[in-house]
């Protein structure tokens, strides 16, 4: 393995406990991921995170893993800014482009991008890995991300944001047609046999964050409906879990019971707040990209 840190044993146990105390700045997470990506090596051999290592045992692992701390720094990723000043940024997400990153060694997401453009966002959350972001969208999402460029911004506008003290408006399309304005409101929670996706939660004994998803109808063709949504507090996947329990998945949401499409057809439209320095309301848009009247050119099913 080129590039490899080497690390002594001094006490036998699991090797992911081991690599946990060596490197304490690294994340389980990451430490799980890079042994399964078969980049760690106990005396040279291959190990996975449950091998058992002995005092004087050596433990290679990548270099980076060692001394990378921070965010990898990115400033030529395609996210144009929206609006910044002294306190706040927004930028325009690219659809499958990630919000945060996962760990230090990931690249290509919105906080990649951020920790090149607003380097001093690197210190505001505990972790390092959201680069000053107050919430995020789903990688095929895409749409206005708002983040704080200082300290009291960041705990203000996570206050907001994590509450009902911003407003966030999204336009879909969906499959099948709705014909009037609706409100979704059943609580939610990750399914228990499956953490890649969320459901809605009929029964209050199954407990569920509560979640309100209103939608209006604003253009229809035969299989399709391009709806207007509002939502305050998001739940991970609201909009999209609400939507397929009613009957109407967004296009490409095959997570949700969609059919395939070039792309999720969820766009993150505006959002609107009060300004952490100011108090001022402020709403900043995100143009609708023109992939939005493909559903009804196709008229797809």
């Amino acid at each position: 393995m080129s590039d490899a840190r080497e690390l002594t044993v001094d006490a036998a146990g699991r090797l992911d406990r081991f690599l946990a105390g060596a490197l304490p700045h690294a994340s389980r997470r990451l430490l799980r991921q890079v042994a399964a990506d078969g980049r760690v090596r106990v005396n040279g051999k291959l190990a996975g995170k449950g091998a058992y290592v002995r005092p004087g045992d050596v433990v290679s692992v990548p270099d980076e893993l060692v001394t990378q701390r921070t965010l990898q720094t990115q400033a030529d990723l395609a996210a144009p800014i929206l609006y910044c000043d002294d306190h706040l940024f927004a930028l325009d997400k690219p659809e499958g482009m990630p919000s945060v990153a996962r760990n230090f060694l990931d690249n290509g997401t919105v906080a990649n991008f951020l920790a090149a453009r607003f380097p001093e966002t690197s210190t505001l959350e505990r972790g390092g890995l959201e680069a000053g972001l107050v919430h995020r969208l789903d990688t095929a999402t895409s749409g206005v991300l708002v983040g704080a460029r200082t300290p009291s911004a960041y705990s203000t506008l996570r206050s907001s944001f994590g509450g009902s003290g911003a407003t966030k408006t999204y336009r879909a399309v969906v499959h099948g047609a709705i014909e009037a304005a609706g409100v979704a409101a059943t609580p939610i929670r990750s399914r228990p046999a499956d953490r890649a996706r969320v459901e809605v939660v009929t029964d209050p004994g199954l407990g569920g964050r509560p979640a309100t998803t209103r939608f209006r109808p604003l253009r229809r063709s035969a299989s399709a409906t391009s709806v207007e949504i509002e939502i305050e507090s998001g739940v991970r996947h609201q909009i999209r879990a609400h939507l397929a329990s009613i009957g109407h998945p967004i296009v490409g949401d095959e997570l949700y019971g969609a059919t395939p499409a070039p792309r999720l057809f969820l766009h993150a439209l505006s959002v609107t707040f009060s300004h952490p320095d100011s108090g001022t309301l402020v709403t900043i848009e995100s143009p609708l990209p023109e992939a939005f009247d493909q559903p009804f050119e196709n008229d797809w099913r």
